[in-house]
């Protein structure tokens, strides 16, 4: 089961760094997005794997899980939610405001200034 989680946090977290690396800006808002949910089982995963163990320690019970890392992701996939709500509406803000959603662009001179000898404003 440990290989299979690791695998899966290997996956998302390739994945993620991918997409970050692209040039547009809704792909970049989902690697981010993978990123975190890579995180969040890298964490969640801290508190050892177990099986239908209760998460606090009661009477009778060898084998818990620690609630501590459960508490922790449930902390990190609000404020993620709500910061990627923040990040998909500032990108969506910039693309409507220059009909291109490249991460890269150079900004464009403005006509009204006059241009030096090089061609620069």
């Amino acid at each position: 089961m440990e290989l299979l989680v690791a695998s899966a946090i290997g996956v998302m977290t390739t994945a993620g760094i991918y997409l970050v690396l692209r040039l547009r800006t809704f792909p970049v808002i989902l690697g981010i997005s993978l990123l975190t949910y890579a995180v969040n089982v890298f964490l969640f995963s801290s508190g050892r794997l177990t099986i239908g163990a209760p998460p606090v320690l009661q009477d009778g019970a060898t084998l818990y899980a620690d609630p501590l890392p459960q508490a922790l992701v449930l902390t990190a996939i609000v404020i993620s939610f709500g910061m990627t709500a923040v990040v998909v509406m500032i990108g969506l803000g910039a693309f409507l405001g220059s009909d291109d959603d490249h991460i890269d662009d150079q900004p464009e001179p403005d006509a009204s200034q006059p241009a030096d000898a090089e061609g620069q404003p």
